[in-house]
């Protein structure tokens, strides 16, 4: 009997309940909120919430016991089974394990014990909505659903300019941003299921969807562009706040419109990346006091805002770690955002740094899904354990599983099921997850009805490890999809044509398997996911004149684009497809 995330405890006996009872009982008074939640669980699986139990016999018996908080324990004798737990959220974790036994267990139940607790005191997710996707309501009501079964307590949707601002159209237009009352329903829909849903705004690097018009330069660094150093090509406008007043005024307004819609403790004020910090606007500062104090000066006086919101700030901890002598500059009172997402990452190195600071931290590994097409399964695995084992070591507050969309967000939603799933079970129970089947949790999480695209998925996620070129933060099929095709690149020069030949014909097959799969929207997103694979890999081909390729690439981008477009309505507002297709149209310039 698998259950995602596993449990701490859990024994089997080789005897059954004899219990035929269909009355859930509650030995004690309750919340509204726990009260809903249990008349859910109660609908889900045809069963009657008692008042009261007459003849004694109950299948399911509800009880207040000392326990540790978020804590439970699952009873099944012959007579019936007992949930104990301290808190409600303790309760809740109950019910979602027990829904998952009742949802795959048949008509008869072993009798088992469960003694279950979480590793990580804060288990989170953040979804991006800045990089072209906003879901639709419905989608995030899904995400949401299934994430509180796998007993996340924290989302964030990551925004840089997708929130509708009063004063504010220029930035958000054409871009479907939600709205105040929207953001507004989804904490009360997310506090339902026992999840945080924390504010999280781009406040001083990542402001580039606001500083590209022109009414919004004079809070720009560098107003007329920069060299970006990862890419050295130029960027015709700034993407970093000036560290002064008038930007400090620019963000009270924003906070004084955003923050009041949520009841979270914490506030993610971003601040990674700020490119141009010390190149325009304030050179001569930086160049006086140090790049690493006016950041953080900076990222003080935000601080101070946040906090008469009554909310602790969180901020990514990657300017930090390469300035050290900046953390010890830093208030206590902060928490910091260790992230990290290759296998490799140095998460050991820097959650000791950060934890000997005193500054309390999460650890946050990724999905891997973003600039890949097919996902990064075998690199998000190892980054989201090795994300746990650190965060353990040093005493992490908390776990943050980041699930970005960085240049045109062209991978779709399921590709992340994979990594949202391993790393839940790592955030709840470390140690038992190693060994998880993840196409059999994929397919008990997300896709009860689906086992063969749940097994599609995971092999679609492991297609990397069969052309590794040694890339980063992506896969060769994302790298050569909007390769220009001008010269070969450091990294398709290290494919040979054999190696190619090879995984054509893997895709090939995979392609005739999705073909022979029941329809539906897990397997239409499939197939256009191997269409672009397929198609990444014909352009290398075409480029370098073998036989073995698509005889019109022209016409299979045209069909890529096409579906790309379908399968964005079913899941995401229309804001941004523009710009996601205009990757994909700029790909097949260059054919």
């Amino acid at each position: 009997m698998n259950i995602y995330p596993p449990p701490k405890i859990f024994k089997s006996y080789d005897y059954w309940t004899n219990n035929n009872s269909r009355l859930v009982y509650v030995s004690h008074s309750t919340s509204p909120r726990l009260r809903r939640a249990i008349k859910s669980f109660c609908k889900k699986h045809d069963l009657i919430r008692a008042k009261n139990t007459p003849d004694g016999v109950a299948l399911v018996t509800i009880e207040r016991v000392v326990a540790p908080a978020q804590s439970y324990t699952l009873n099944n004798t012959e007579r019936g089974i007992t949930l104990g737990a301290s808190t409600e959220d303790g309760f809740f974790y109950g019910l979602a394990t027990l829904h998952q036994i009742f949802a795959n267990s048949g008509s008869r139940l072993r009798c088992f014990e469960i003694q279950d607790q979480p590793d990580f005191e804060c288990r989170a997710v953040m979804l991006d909505i800045s990089r072209c996707k906003v879901p639709k309501m419905s989608t995030l009501f899904m995400i949401i659903d299934t994430l509180s079964m796998l007993k996340i307590n924290q989302i964030q949707l990551y925004i840089e300019h997708t929130f509708a601002f009063t004063r504010h159209r220029t930035v958000w237009n054409n871009s479907s941003p939600l709205t105040a009352n929207q953001l507004s329903y989804l904490k009360d829909y997310c506090s339902e299921r026992f999840i945080e849903l924390v504010p999280n705004l781009n406040s001083f690097g990542h402001f580039e969807r606001w500083l590209r018009h022109p009414q919004y330069h004079e809070y720009a660094e560098c107003p007329n562009g920069f060299i970006h150093p990862l890419t050295n090509e130029q960027v015709p406008f700034g993407s970093t706040l000036k560290p002064n007043k008038k930007s400090l005024n620019l963000l009270s307004e924003l906070y004084n419109e955003y923050l009041p819609i949520f009841d979270s403790q914490y506030f993610n004020i971003g601040g990674d990346e700020p490119w141009e910090l010390g190149k325009g606007w304030s050179a001569k500062q930086c160049k006086r006091k140090g790049t690493a104090q006016v950041y953080i000066s900076f990222m003080q006086k935000i601080k101070l805002m946040v906090e008469k919101y009554g909310k602790t700030t969180m901020f990514w901890a990657d300017i930090i770690m390469k300035y050290p002598e900046s953390i010890e500059m830093l208030s206590k009172d902060l928490t910091a955002l260790i992230w990290g997402y290759e296998d490799d990452h140095p998460f050991e190195r820097e959650c000791k740094q950060i934890a000997s600071s005193g500054l309390k931290f999460y650890v946050c590994p990724g999905t891997s899904s973003w600039n890949s097409i097919t996902g990064r399964l075998t690199n998000a695995t190892k980054n989201l354990s090795l994300a746990a084992l650190n965060g353990m070591t040093f005493g992490a507050q908390g776990y943050l599983i980041t699930d970005w969309g960085d240049h045109g967000h062209h991978q779709y939603l399921p590709v992340s099921f994979g990594g949202l799933t391993i790393g839940a079970c790592h955030a709840w129970h470390h140690n038992a997850s190693k060994q998880i089947d993840i196409s059999d949790a994929i397919h008990k999480v997300w896709l009860p009805e689906q086992l063969q695209a749940a097994q599609l998925l995971v092999k679609l996620g492991t297609l990397p490890d069969k052309i590794d070129c040694g890339l980063k933060n992506g896969t060769l099929f994302n790298h050569l999809l909007f390769w220009p095709m001008r010269k070969e690149t450091v990294f398709s020069k290290q494919i040979r044509e054999k190696e190619l030949e090879a995984v054509q014909k893997l895709l090939r097959d995979m392609s005739e398997e999705i073909d022979a799969a029941p329809t539906s929207l897990v397997i239409e997103e499939l197939s256009n996911a191997v269409r672009m694979t397929i198609h990444s890999l014909d352009r290398l081909a075409l480029f370098r004149g073998y036989r073995h390729r698509s005889k019109d690439p022209k016409k299979a981008i045209q069909q890529i684009i096409t579906e790309h477009r379908i399968l964005w309505k079913s899941r995401n507002r229309l804001g941004g497809l523009a710009e996601s297709n205009a990757f994909l149209m700029q790909s097949a310039k260059c054919l």
